[in-house]
This record gives C-alpha cells, sequence and structure tokens, in this order.
C-alpha cells in the first residue's frame, strides 16, 4: 500500500492491481476508517485508489467550505496520478453523493457505481442528526459526541450485545479518534444535492440498502436508488457501519457486482 498526497494536498491511498476502484468515504471518516476491512479484499481484483477528504487521514483540514464539484474532480486528479483511465467508484454515506456527482462530470470514465447506506440530499431527520453531531464536534464535547454516534451508527441488534460500560469504554476511545474535518464533513452532508444528477448516471449502479440504519434511513436510501435509471439494490441488513457490522458480505456485494460490470 502506498499514501501519497496530490499536488492540492489531499492524500490518496493505492492498493492492489487490475481495474480501477475509487474510494469515498463518509463524513467523520476516512479511507482506512470506514474500508480498512474490505481494502485487502478490494484490491484482490482491482487497483483501489482511495482519497481522504479535508479534515480525514493524513489530509489536512481545508481553509474553505468543501465543494462537491472540487472533490469529485480531486478523485478524479487521483486516477489520473494512478494511470486509470477509467474506474469503478464506490461510496459510502457522504462519499455516495460525491461519487454521484463525479459519475455526473466524468461519465466517460466511470464503468460502475456502487452506493452504500447513502443519500442524495439530507432529509429534515437527516439535517437534524447532522447538526447534532456538528454542534457537538465544534463544543469539543466530543466523548459526548462518541456515545451519541454509538446510538446513531450501529443498529439496534449490534448496539445492545454491548453493555452500557462496554458502549461507554467504546466512546471514551472513539473520542479520540474523530478526525479534525469532521465539521467540514458535515456542513456538506446538509448543504450537498445531487438529485438533479440522479436521472444522468450512466453507470451500472448498485445502491446497497443498509435496512437496519439508524442514522441515513432506508427509505432515503431508496428514494436515491428509484432517481438512477440504471440501479439495482441489495439490501444488507446492517446499520450506519457496514465495514464493522458485516464486512464480509458488504465485500461480497461489491465485488459480485463488480465481476458483472
Amino acid at each position: 500500500m502506498t499514501t501519497a498526497p496530490l499536488l492540492t494536498g489531499l492524500a490518496r491511498t493505492t492498493r492492489g492491481s487490475g481495474p480501477g476502484l475509487l474510494l469515498a468515504h463518509g463524513a467523520g471518516g476516512g479511507i482506512e476508517a470506514n474500508y480498512g476491512p474490505i481494502l485487502d479484499g478490494l484490491a484482490a481484483q482491482h487497483t483501489v485508489v482511495g482519497v481522504d477528504f479535508p479534515g480525514a487521514g493524513k489530509t489536512p483540514q481545508s481553509r474553505t467550505p468543501l465543494d462537491a464539484d472540487e472533490l469529485a474532480d480531486q478523485m478524479v486528479a487521483a486516477a489520473d496520478a494512478e494511470g486509470l483511465e477509467t474506474f469503478a467508484v464506490s461510496g459510502y454515506s457522504l462519499g455516495g453523493p460525491v461519487a454521484i456527482r463525479l459519475a455526473a462530470r466524468h461519465p466517460e470514465r466511470v464503468t460502475a457505481l456502487i452506493l452504500s447506506a447513502t443519500f442524495a440530499h439530507a432529509d429534515t431527520r437527516t439535517d437534524l442528526a447532522a447538526s447534532i453531531w456538528q454542534q457537538l464536534y465544534e463544543s469539543g464535547q466530543h466523548t459526548l459526541l462518541a456515545g451519541y454516534l454509538n446510538l446513531m451508527a450501529p443498529s439496534e441488534n449490534t448496539l445492545n450485545t454491548h453493555t452500557p460500560t462496554q458502549i461507554q469504554n467504546a466512546a471514551e476511545q472513539l473520542a479520540s479518534d474523530i478526525p479534525p474535518g469532521t465539521a467540514d464533513h458535515l456542513d456538506l452532508v446538509r448543504r450537498i444535492d445531487v438529485r438533479t444528477d440522479l436521472a444522468h448516471i450512466t453507470a451500472p449502479t448498485l445502491a446497497v440498502i443498509t435496512t437496519a440504519d439508524p442514522l441515513i434511513s432506508p427509505a432515503l436510501q431508496r428514494h436515491l436508488a428509484t432517481g438512477i435509471p440504471t440501479a439495482e439494490i441489495a439490501e444488507l441488513p446492517t446499520g450506519h457501519l457496514p465495514f464493522a457490522e458485516n464486512p464480509q458480505q458488504w465485500l461480497k456485494l461489491i465485488t459480485d457486482f463488480l465481476a458483472q460490470h
């Protein structure tokens, strides 16, 4: 695996060989945080290139508000730097609308699109969840924020396999790992809207619906999928953390789809 900066200061992680696969991560996450458990599996058949958004991974925090077009173009720049003329794109959570914008802006480059636990725009419920997340981060109450994320991200079944003490300990550990760009990511979650792009997506698309997701409702995920003419739907019975709750099944859904396209 190599990690290298782009000219603009965005860091990229490259692993494996074969057809290209770009990864776009979620708010308050990063390539390693959101795709780490399945990176080796993805890289077994693909040249995987993941770009850490500003304030995540090894990428410095942005001095200006994040822009979906710029992030999409930076992902293409990362592909260019790795010599990939065409590539599939996998977008998780916030990475989903960024991946959609990329596919709409550069349709000739995208061979397939995989959208997991994601949305085309933040509805009222999602905006409220993101607003509380953002305010807790900006207030410095990071342990409380981590507790909120432990409530809002895993499925109810997964959460209830842990004791309150275990959840508190997990929150204390998570609090120290929250990336500095979190508030910027959440600001973009609340602003981004790619609904007008959906009808223009021509690449084969798989929408992975996390059916027990407390953060991004399955209904909002399905609404995205119905707007893309080429979209197929696969259900994954997890909360918002497929990489933590069922990484092998998530990996299989992605790799099986890519093998067909």
